[in-house]
């Protein structure tokens, strides 16, 4: 079960201490800290925003690390809220350094939409990734054929140029499970997902295959909600649940739209999609029978 995390106080120790996560999470982690000295020295968005000659509205964004920090900003800021020792805004400035470091995915910027490159930064920094899905095998566990049909579904009329790379970004996605400290990935997928067609007959059968082959490895756990368990909590569609090492961080699910994405980190509403997540757990087949469920499927094709 993923616990709740304790609130933490902002020093400079902790963010000179944070792990490389990417600059997704890295912006992230500066950004929470820059909060909690904000609200420590009783200073409002408004007045923040005013010693950067910018509005609340960029402080937010820069707070909730959805935007790169210019240094003149940081500097700023970090004068408006005491900090006058060089020694002490070092920490601070150096993590704004790597935050702002471009990450791999942006090479396929021309088909990647800025609210799903969100989700590819905290993808890559995870330490443990759970998912549901209602219509399709989780990215992460797609095989190359089936990637492609899924990704041609939502591109119709789209150039094969397009659908190439978006191929491309897809597998490349799955190299973080092959980290030296990968996330775990615990996903559960409803029975409809794998037995809904898609491509030949043949890729189907390659998709289940792989994924009997995933279950294989120590961090993935793959859970199938069958028929026969009727309704279930997750009645209101997919989402993902990601948690990070970074203490700074809270737990933030993600909620794909058609044409954008919500990211939830509010930690009352958080706790909700957790619980609802352990009841599909229990609903769901047992990690142990998945691989009989799949070779089930695949006598069937």
């Amino acid at each position: 079960m993923l616990a709740a995390k304790p609130d933490r106080e902002p020093t400079t120790r902790n963010i000179a201490s944070a792990s490389p996560g990417g600059p997704t999470v890295q912006r992230m982690v500066l950004g929470t800290q820059l909060r909690r000295l904000r609200e420590a020295s009783g200073i409002t968005r408004e007045e923040a925003g005013d010693a950067i000659r910018a509005s609340h509205a960029k402080i937010s964004r820069l707070e909730l690390g959805r935007v790169g920090f210019k240094e003149r900003d940081l500097n700023d800021l970090l004068a408006l809220y005491g900090l006058t020792d060089a020694q002490d805004r070092a920490p601070f400035l150096d993590l704004a350094w790597h935050a702002n470091s471009p990450g791999w995915w942006q090479q396929y910027g021309d088909v990647v939409p800025s609210w799903f490159e969100i989700y590819l930064g905290l993808e890559q920094a995870a330490t443990m990734i759970r998912t549901y899905e209602l219509q399709f095998v989780p990215g992460l566990l797609q095989t190359e054929e089936y990637a492609r049909a899924v990704i041609m579904l939502g591109q119709h009329g789209g150039t094969r140029e397009d659908v190439d790379r978006r191929t491309r970004l897809r597998m490349s996605r799955h190299d973080v499970l092959d980290k030296a400290e990968p996330p775990h990935l615990w996903a559960v997928v409803d029975e409809a997902a794998l037995r809904r067609p898609l491509g030949e007959r043949s890729a189907m059968r390659t998709q289940l295959e792989h994924l009997i082959e995933m279950t294989e490895r120590p961090n993935v756990t793959l859970q199938v909600v069958p028929f026969h368990a009727g309704g279930h909590a997750a009645a209101g569609g997919p989402f993902t649940v990601l948690r990070f090492g970074e203490p700074d961080l809270p737990d933030i699910v993600y909620l794909e739209q058609l044409t954008s994405a919500l990211y939830v980190d509010k930690r009352q509403d958080v706790d909700r999609y957790v619980a609802v997540m352990e009841r599909l757990c229990v609903q769901a087949e047992l990690p142990a029978q998945t691989a009989d469920v799949l070779q089930r499927m695949i006598k069937e094709l």
